[in-house]
């Protein structure tokens, strides 16, 4: 069941439930950190209302810069202005920043400690008809292996602006993953979230198998983790949406009480966060683990729920692998 101590939206599986871009919460987020702190300042290259860093530059234009399309300088002049005591976040589609603009990001902010949020928007393949160019679907894997760098992957547009308004308060390198399309609000206001700590979404007093989903991926887990219980096999859902720092502790504590897990992302299975708990596990607790991402393809050109689908990222995908898990 729900975990009730979390406060999460009772009316998640009704089917009219809210459903809200993810990147919508970054920019509801940028603007309260920016009404809260006058060093936050906002660069986008060329893509402002698609990002929704507009809001912020609607209230604030003199604390916003415009760069066009130049990914690489618009890293470079965030830890420019980071140097100089300014908290810059930077947006642009993910495929472009951080993909684009890596070594700028490498060397002009993760190298000298900048102070500077990333927020990559349009990121796995449910982007959809914008096709395999525009999906990113590699930026997990790029960013974590950044020394420094703490990597976010918010469930819902909610849980997006507290993890923006919890960057502006960091003193390291942010990156934020954000997805284009309407996403099922999973959480509320009063839904804890700490970078760094993993919340156990789903329940269970005797689970099975452990399911760790990021981003908006996370829903199909949930409906995947009803209809299992519904068949009498109890599994436990971790929403963890920060990938870096990893919660170890709390992905060890599922698999001793499971004994088996299956990860869910919306991003290529080698080097995301499905990696990222093997390598957790490997050092921890070792287990038999199944992975839900996109196993070593492009993405392609669709609606999003048909690739969602078609790259077996859906709720009956995560309901098979959770079966295959339990007969290892």
């Amino acid at each position: 069941m729900l975990n009730p101590d979390l406060k999460l939206n009772e009316k998640m599986f009704d089917e009219k439930v809210e459903q809200v871009p993810i990147r919508q919460g970054f920019g509801e987020g940028l603007l309260a950190a920016g009404q809260k702190n006058q060093s936050v300042v906002g660069l986008c290259a060329d893509l402002t209302e698609s990002t929704k860093m507009n809001l912020f530059a609607e209230k604030f234009p003199n604390r916003f810069i415009e760069l066009g399309v130049a990914e690489q300088n618009l890293a470079s002049v965030a830890s420019g202005l980071a140097a100089m005591g300014k908290i810059p976040f930077i947006s642009s589609y993910a495929m472009f920043s951080p993909g684009r603009n890596w070594e700028q990001i490498r060397t002009t902010i993760c190298f000298n400690n900048r102070r500077v949020v990333i927020a990559g928007s349009h990121t796995g393949v449910s982007v959809g008809p914008d096709g395999g160019t525009h999906q990113a679907i590699e930026d997990i894997a790029i960013t974590r292996v950044l020394p420094r760098m703490v990597v976010i992957s918010p469930c819902d547009a909610i849980e997006a602006r507290k993890a923006t308004e919890a960057a502006a308060n960091t003193d390291t390198p942010v990156y934020i993953r954000l997805a284009r399309e309407n996403t099922p609000i999973m959480t509320t206001d009063k839904t804890p979230f700490k970078i760094g700590e993993a919340e156990i979404f789903w329940e269970s007093e005797s689970p099975k198998v452990g399911i760790i989903a990021t981003g908006a991926l996370l829903y199909k887990a949930l409906l995947a983790a009803k209809e299992l219980e519904e068949e009498k096999i109890q599994v436990e859902v971790i929403n963890l949406s920060t990938i870096k720092p990893l919660d170890e502790e709390a992905i060890t504590a599922l698999a001793k009480r499971a004994k088996r897990i299956v990860t869910v992302e919306e991003h290529q299975i080698r080097g995301g966060m499905g990696s990222a708990v093997a390598e957790c596990l490997a050092r921890n607790y070792p287990v038999a683990i199944e992975f839900i991402g996109v196993d070593d393809q492009f993405g392609q050109s669709g609606t999003p729920e048909e690739l969602i689908e078609h790259y077996g990222m859906g709720k009956d995908a995560i309901i098979k692998a959770v079966k295959k898990v339990l007969r290892r």
